[in-house]
């Protein structure tokens, strides 16, 4: 059935869950006729780490996208602490973004500036600290992630790990209410990555922030997250805590979170299963 791009956005008035510092409600993205997202609902815990999961090609990052103002849907609505993001002003949602940070896949260093100064540059750009003010933000927060004495280094002097590091010390600098994480472990080996959980897990403790991670990889979202999502072929199959997940009798839940050949999901997306409502079953509230 042909699509109606010119169809208006379809906007909640109220978020489902007042309490919830993340409402999405509703959410479809296309691009053209190809539809990355649909009719995607959820509400994110307060103060807690969540992971949306899924196969490559689900729209993951889309979603992450939508979520921090990038893309616009076709219909649904964001709310971020209450406040709307789909449909505003750019100024408002300038004003949302100030709750957020972001750490991106490569952690999006200037590589023309030194660690230092990459953290600093959040501050220096939208606040109007002084300089002693600035540098004491800025070492605290590098001693949070353990940057230690390298701050005088450029990106391209310092390992993947490091630089991660330093992107979650940038993201930090202005004590956001919600840090997304698109892929944190991208780059990095299983040894590494298991160091980055350890201090997602310690970040969040010690902050009391709300953490929404993007990832893959399924046994670092076991150690990090309280909640976890799973999107398949543009739906969400469910969202849940850890443990409503892990125990999961739905066919496609199952085979992800266990790594398993055999379920819906397959080799690529020409293989998968034809109709989600068959992955639909027994899905934690």
């Amino acid at each position: 059935m042909a699509v109606d791009q010119t169809a208006p956005l379809t906007l909640p008035q109220t978020p489902a869950d007042p309490e919830a510092v993340i409402s999405i409600q509703g959410i479809t993205k296309r691009f053209g006729n190809h539809t990355v997202l649909e009719d995607i609902t959820f509400d994110v815990p307060r103060g807690k780490t969540s992971a949306v999961l899924g196969p490559s090609g689900t729209g993951k990052s889309v979603l992450l996208k939508v979520l921090i103002g990038l893309l616009t849907p076709e219909a649904g609505q964001v709310y971020i602490d209450g406040d709307p993001i789909v449909g505003v002003r750019e100024k408002e949602v300038m004003r949302i973004r100030r709750k957020l940070g972001v750490l991106f896949q490569d952690g999006a260093l200037f590589g023309s500036m030194n660690l230092y100064e990459n953290i600093a540059f959040p501050l220096v750009e939208h606040t109007n600290k002084t300089d002693k003010e600035i540098r004491e933000i800025v070492l605290a927060k590098s001693e949070m992630v353990g940057l230690g004495s390298h701050l005088h280094k450029l990106p391209g002097e310092v390992s993947g790990g490091m630089r991660k590091r330093a992107g979650l010390a940038r993201a930090l600098v202005l004590d956001p209410q919600i840090l997304f994480f698109d892929e944190p472990d991208s780059g990095l080996d299983p040894v590494r990555v298991a160091y980055l959980d350890r201090l997602v897990i310690r970040v969040q403790a010690e902050t009391g922030a709300t953490f929404f991670i993007i990832s893959h990889n399924i046994e670092s979202v076991k150690r990090t997250a309280h909640y976890i999502g799973l999107l398949f072929q543009s739906h969400l199959v469910a969202f849940g805590s850890k443990e409503e997940m892990t125990t999961s009798t739905t066919p496609v839940i199952q085979q992800f979170l266990t790594g398993r050949p055999e379920g819906p999901i397959g080799m690529d997306e020409m293989a998968d299963a034809e109709e989600p409502e068959d992955l639909e079953a027994d899905q934690p509230g």
